[in-house]
């Protein structure tokens, strides 16, 4: 059971990584083209950062937590189970 928890969260954290570097590669390009005068979204970027970049970052930090309390009480819960 604790096993699929954990995988489960292991593939959503994964996804949501990955969302993440995407963000900021969107965010990088667009400040390099702001540079150049070439408009890349930077202000959709910045109007998107509230409600969408900065939970996905929060739910990245949270969830890489979590998948260590779970492990880490999974290997607790073992290591009783095997007394």
């Amino acid at each position: 059971m604790w096993d699929r928890a954990i995988n489960a969260l292991n593939v959503f954290l994964m996804l949501n990584i990955f969302f993440v570097l995407l963000s900021f590669g969107w965010f990088a390009a667009s400040v390099v083209g702001r540079s150049f005068n070439v408009d890349l979204g930077l202000e959709l970027w910045y109007g998107l950062w509230m409600p969408l970049f900065q939970p996905a970052i929060g739910v990245l930090m949270a969830g890489a937590i979590a998948v260590g309390v779970l492990r880490w009480v999974s290997h607790k819960l073992t290591a009783l189970r095997e007394n």
